[in-house]
């Protein structure tokens, strides 16, 4: 039976006449790295600030850890650790006092520790540097070393990754893969970088004018950007015989009206044209389909600014 981190029924959330968000149902297992995906204004900061805490849901339900009720949620909220939208530093104190002042609020004074996490996030060199002589990419790594100093079992990052240069984003996303499989700690990560973003998530979620339009694991959405063939035939049942008998492959798909999907020879297309005509079967159209990642999170946004 999956375990469940997070799950939101009918999250909802105004602000006098306007519906930031609307009947948001989401659900994150144990262990998931789960991509929030949409533009600016689209619901996510709001979304993320009602999980938090930091917002009261205007109607609908959280469930934290398997928990619910306000009281099990609050007791819960130690366990997470979160950056919502930028790092609350203090820019005149070194990384290492920002970790001590921040452990002093959770209790947490021991030194080791601290240098622990700040070894796991490479800020382990930086002695004595003044957090405002920081590059953003180390501002990041330090609000990242803030939000796992209560030893977090779900991390929560509002674009943890934006404004990095193409260094910082690499580093960035290998130091939360590590995060994610060592430590087994279950991340909700929000980004407009949606070529990096599918690196790294391995479900996803994307919400649209404050409603969550789909939730899919990694896998579905290599099935739905999945490249192919696109077919239109006089006869289908002979181009399932040349595509076997000739090209060796049942890595193909029948659909009504007589068009086939080819999931493999992408590269073949004149092969197969000629193999068919051999056998008497017309080709009204033969073309290479198919979304790639960002076209098919465009497509579900229902516009180009993807942000």
């Amino acid at each position: 039976m999956d375990e469940y981190i997070l799950q939101t029924f009918g999250l909802t959330k105004q602000y006098g006449n306007n519906t930031a968000v609307y009947n948001v149902n989401m659900k994150i297992k144990k262990g998931d790295i789960y991509g929030f995906i949409g533009r600016n204004g689209a619901g996510k900061t709001t979304t993320i600030r009602m999980i938090t805490g930091l917002v009261t849901p205007t109607k609908g339900e959280i469930e934290l850890f398997s928990q619910k009720g306000e009281k099990n949620i609050k007791a819960g909220r130690p366990r997470l650790g979160s950056i919502i939208e930028h790092p609350a530093l203090y820019p005149d104190f070194t990384a290492f006092e920002n970790m001590k002042l921040r452990g002093k609020l959770l209790g947490i004074p021991d030194k080791k520790v601290i240098n622990s996490i700040l070894g796991t996030v490479g800020l382990s060199d930086v002695g004595k540097k003044k957090v405002k002589n920081f590059s953003l990419g180390m501002r990041q790594r330090l609000g990242l070393a803030l939000a796992l100093l209560g030893n977090p079992d779900f991390l929560i990052l509002d674009e943890p990754i934006n404004g990095l240069d193409p260094e910082g984003i690499v580093e960035m996303r290998k130091l939360l893969k590590k995060l994610n499989e060592e430590q087994g700690i279950t991340i909700l990560i929000s980004s407009h970088i949606l070529g990096e973003l599918s690196k790294l998530a391995t479900r996803y979620g994307v919400i649209n004018n404050g409603t969550l339009v789909e939730e899919f694991t990694d896998k579905e959405l290599q099935l739905k950007c999945r490249k192919y063939l696109s077919l239109k035939v006089s006869d289908s049942a002979k181009t399932s015989f040349v595509l076997e008998d000739i090209f060796k492959t049942t890595n193909y798909e029948v659909l009504p009206d007589n068009i086939i999907k080819v999931y493999n020879l992408l590269d073949m297309s004149g092969e197969i044209c000629l193999e068919l005509a051999k056998n008497d079967v017309k080709i009204y159209s033969i073309e290479s389909k198919g979304d790639d990642l960002e076209e098919y999170f465009m497509k579900l946004m229902g516009g180009n600014n993807h942000a």
